[in-house]
């Protein structure tokens, strides 16, 4: 199967099993979905929706968060991951939002690294998810199963593997494809445990093929 066949064959699949894919994070506007995305790093979807309800509420715009201290906004976030250092940078986030753009979310990636607490994965969930531009955001899910199902070969980074999947992915599924892999890699191709049973891409995985060679010797 050539590379072409592959994205060919997964995109197919993935656009029968998952219409219309979405992030798992909730949201009612652009400043949500940042903070919530900055919240994410290194914790999960569902831990992250569990306290920022009342994080909203109490800093329902950048101008009311670039008011907080970090002890304040500590309060709400304790209990996710590296809440010192997130506390400090949404606060570093709400000021350069106001500061520098209007009190909106830029809509490009330039401007959106220069916000505190935005590294390129960030940046390309802004994109892809209000934007529906086509950035593909990689994270640890994206990694593992694009580099699993061959999509890509042998990737050493995230930024390896965004360009392996821009460059072969047609744009306009950018965004989708974005979720494809999270999702696939959150429920299915999952780290320790791969559910290859229950995988609609098991037959066109390299690592499920090379798995089933290595066992039949």
């Amino acid at each position: 199967m050539t590379i072409k066949e592959r994205y060919h064959e997964a995109i197919q699949r993935f656009e029968q099993e998952m219409p219309w894919p979405e992030t798992e994070l909730h949201y009612d506007n652009p400043f949500e979905l940042l903070v919530a995305v900055i919240l994410s790093a290194q914790c999960t979807d569902k831990r992250v929706n569990e306290y920022t309800p009342a994080l909203f509420r109490a800093f329902p715009t950048p101008q009311k968060l670039a008011e907080a201290t970090p002890e304040e906004v500590y309060e709400y976030i304790k209990s996710i991951s590296y809440p010192n250092n997130k506390a400090k940078a949404l606060i570093g986030m709400a000021k350069a939002l106001v500061e520098r753009f209007d009190g909106k979310v830029p809509d490009d990636i330039d401007s959106l690294l220069t916000i505190p607490g935005v590294g390129r994965k960030t940046a390309n969930v802004i994109l892809a998810v209000i934007y529906n531009r086509a950035a593909m955001a990689v994270d640890t899910h994206v990694f593992r199963v694009s580099n699993r199902l061959g999509l890509t070969i042998n990737s050493k980074n995230p930024l390896q593997t965004e360009k392996t999947l821009m460059r072969h992915l047609p744009e306009d599924i950018v965004p989708k494809a974005h979720h494809w892999l999270i999702l696939h890699g959150r429920y299915i191709c999952k780290a320790r445990k791969p559910d290859c049973g229950n995988c609609y891409l098991a037959d066109i995985c390299k690592f499920r093929n090379a798995k089933s060679n290595k066992n039949k010797k």
